[in-house]
């Protein structure tokens, strides 16, 4: 948007303008290569120093004086604000320090823009009455200022991806690293047990190899040992056989001689069995009857034997039966005798039949009487 000006405002513009680009050119020789190695740079930001320096030390004596009570609660605020006031301005003071590189070389840059902007629209004005330079250059501006703004915005979520890729990156770095630790673990643990194995083979091997030759030699010592006794058995078998050979002989001869006189004892013997057995038979016959006549005297002694007994019970019986005879009577004579005594004892206390008492009435008038007479 272009607006059309008079002359006079034209001019005054113009005037106002180059006035603006002189301030500048004389900018420009002051700052920054004009304060370059000289003294009075340094004198400058040390006078600000020591400015602010000594309204920081006034704060701090005020806030000291108003905390030991010699001044108001309100004192006490201003103390407090001034404080903080002038720390904020030593912070900014030692913050944008003007002698820094960065500071002048931005002073520089935006020097030249502004000195640039201004004299061309000084030129088009003066060649034809108009500022679209400016606009343009404000546009530009923005716009710069607005990429500016994006590239730093994507630089701040490039950061935020970088910081989380770089926490991402560390997890994953300390999961690797316990992970190797522990596959490290695990590998000495396996070279470990890989030595353990190999030592407990070649133990077992040694073993069962040393075991083996003490086997082998055992086996051959007991084999040798059984040799030897197997020999020595054979050599005593050898010795009994031809020993019981000899006895063999020996008993074959003597029971030759024995079987020889044995047939003419047994010839002696059966003659004196039969000698004997006619003699035997003779007594048994004997004795068959002499056991008939003992059987009739034994049958005889029996019966008699019978008889007595019958006799003996039967006397037996009468005596038990006289006994108990008696031992009745007894008891009815006791009885009787017991009976009689009661009677008479009754008689005698009741006064019946001969003990009853007789009567004497005169004898008793008589002492009536006499007892009268007293």
């Amino acid at each position: 948007m272009c607006v059309q000006m008079s002359n006079v405002e034209l001019l005054s513009v113009c005037t106002v303008l180059q006035e603006c680009i002189d301030q500048l050119s004389i900018l420009g020789h002051i700052m920054p290569n004009s304060y370059k190695g000289r003294p009075e740079a340094d004198m400058v930001l040390s006078v600000d120093i020591k400015a602010v320096m000594e309204q920081q030390r006034a704060a701090e004596l005020n806030l000291k004086v108003a905390r030991r009570g010699q001044v108001g609660k309100s004192q006490l605020t201003e103390a407090t604000q001034e404080l903080h006031r002038t720390q904020k301005e030593l912070n900014c003071t030692l913050e944008e320090n003007p002698m820094s590189p960065d500071t002048l070389a931005k002073v520089e840059r935006d020097r030249q823009f502004l000195a640039q902007v201004l004299t061309e629209v000084l030129a088009e004005l003066q060649e034809k009455g108009m500022f679209h330079s400016l606009l343009l250059a404000v546009e530009e501006e923005k716009k710069k200022k607005a990429q500016l703004l994006d590239i730093i915005q994507r630089e701040e979520e490039s950061r935020l991806r970088i910081k989380a890729l770089q926490k991402q990156l560390l997890d994953i770095g300390k999961k690797k690293t316990v992970d190797l630790q522990k596959r490290d673990e695990m590998t000495a643990f396996l070279k470990d047990q890989s030595q353990e194995v190999k030592l407990h083979t070649a133990l077992e091997r040694k073993y069962v190899q040393s075991s083996a030759e003490v086997l082998v030699y055992q086996g051959r010592k007991r084999n040798s040992q059984k040799e030897r006794e197997m020999e020595e058995e054979i050599k005593h078998l050898q010795d009994a056989l031809e020993e019981e050979r000899r006895v063999h002989a020996e008993m074959t001869s003597f029971l030759k001689k024995q079987q020889t006189i044995l047939g003419e004892k047994l010839e002696v013997w059966m003659e004196r069995y039969e000698r004997d057995m006619e003699d035997k038979q003779q007594e048994l016959s004997n004795m068959r009857n002499t056991k008939a006549i003992n059987l009739l005297q034994l049958q005889e002694l029996a019966k008699k034997y019978r008889e007595s007994e019958q006799v003996i019970i039967e006397d037996r019986v009468r005596k038990e039966d006289l006994r108990k005879q008696m031992e009745r009577e007894q008891l009815e004579m006791d009885a009787a005798t017991m009976i009689q005594s009661w009677w008479r004892g009754t008689m005698v206390r009741k006064g019946l039949g001969p003990y009853k008492k007789s009567k004497k009435p005169k004898a008793k008038e008589g002492k009536k009487g006499k007892k009268k007479k007293k």
